[in-house]
C-alpha cells in the first residue's frame, strides 16, 4: 500500500512538473513561424521569416514587411538542426495574452520580431518591440533567443 501510494504521489509531482514546463507542441500540424522586420532598411536581412516544424525549418521567400503573405521553402537538416530547440524558450504566457502587439514594433527604425504559432489550424500572432524596455521582462530572453537563432540560420 505504501509503495502504491508512493508511486501515485510521485506520478502527481512529475505530472504537475510536467505541465508548468509544457512548452507548445510542433507536429505536422502545429508550427511556429518566427521572424524579424526593419522598416529603414535595405538588402536581404530586413525582413526574415521562418517556419519551423517538428522535422522540418522553411525560409518565407516573399520577405513581407506586414507577415501576412509567406511562401516557403525547405531549408537544409543541418539548419534545422540548429533552431529545432527554439520550442523550449517560447514564453507559454504569450498564448494567454489579449495583446498581439507588445510595444511599439519599428516604430523607431529598432525592428520588430513577428512570432506566429499555430494548433490544429488555429494561429495566433504578435508583433514584438526589438526594444525590450517596451515590451514585458517574460519575453527578453524568447527576444534574445529568436534573434540568436535567426543569425545562426543566416551564416
Amino acid at each position: 500500500m505504501k509503495n502504491a501510494i508512493l508511486l501515485l504521489s510521485l506520478s502527481v509531482i512529475v505530472t504537475s512538473c510536467s505541465n508548468e514546463d509544457n512548452n507548445i507542441i510542433l507536429n505536422e500540424q502545429n508550427f511556429l513561424i518566427f521572424g524579424h522586420f526593419f522598416g529603414e532598411c535595405s538588402g536581404e536581412d530586413c525582413v526574415e521569416t521562418f517556419k519551423l516544424t517538428d522535422s522540418k525549418l522553411f525560409e518565407d521567400t516573399i520577405d513581407d514587411y506586414s507577415g501576412q503573405n509567406l511562401e516557403f521553402i525547405e531549408l537544409e537538416n543541418d539548419t534545422f538542426d540548429q533552431v529545432k530547440n527554439l520550442v523550449a524558450f517560447f514564453p507559454n504566457q504569450l498564448l494567454t495574452e489579449r495583446e498581439t502587439v507588445f510595444g511599439c514594433p519599428d516604430c523607431t527604425d529598432g525592428g520588430g520580431l513577428f512570432v506566429q504559432y499555430s494548433e490544429n489550424e488555429n494561429a495566433k500572432s504578435w508583433r514584438i518591440d526589438l526594444d525590450k524596455g517596451n515590451v514585458p521582462t517574460y519575453l527578453h530572453p524568447f527576444i534574445d533567443k529568436v534573434n540568436e537563432k535567426i543569425d545562426l540560420i543566416n551564416k
